[in-house]
């Protein structure tokens, strides 16, 4: 079954929070140009890509393994996050602000997991 990975609130969202990563990672410190901060940029735009892979695939099974790619990515990118708040990369704000928007796309992946999971069921 082919899926419209455009028609997905989770893949614009993480569209979207792709384009926040590579905002607030031009702001890191010249030396994380080719460490963190492309580090968290791979990660974050991994989080829309698998979804879009994933939704080119010929069956459920085969999106639903892409969509399990992106939530590895996501909590690959939490950790990132993370590493990046603790060297006061980012502030209290934006940190807390991120975290959210991840957290939640997290959920919407699973639960996208979960519909396409009992769809083939």
């Amino acid at each position: 079954m082919i899926h419209n990975f455009r028609e997905l609130t989770v893949w614009k969202k993480s569209v979207s929070f792709t384009n926040d990563i590579y905002s607030i990672t031009k702001l890191f410190p010249k030396n994380e140009t080719f460490g963190l901060a492309s580090q968290m940029q791979r990660a974050a735009v991994s989080i829309p890509a698998n979804i879009a892979e994933g939704a080119g695939r010929n069956t459920d099974n085969e999106f639903i393994r892409f969509l399990e790619y992106s939530v590895g990515s996501a909590y690959e990118l939490e950790t990132e996050l993370l590493i990046a708040y603790n060297q006061k990369y980012i502030d209290d704000v934006k940190y807390n602000e991120m975290q959210f928007t991840l957290i939640e796309i997290q959920k919407m992946l699973y639960s996208l997991i979960q519909k396409n999971t009992k769809s083939i069921m």
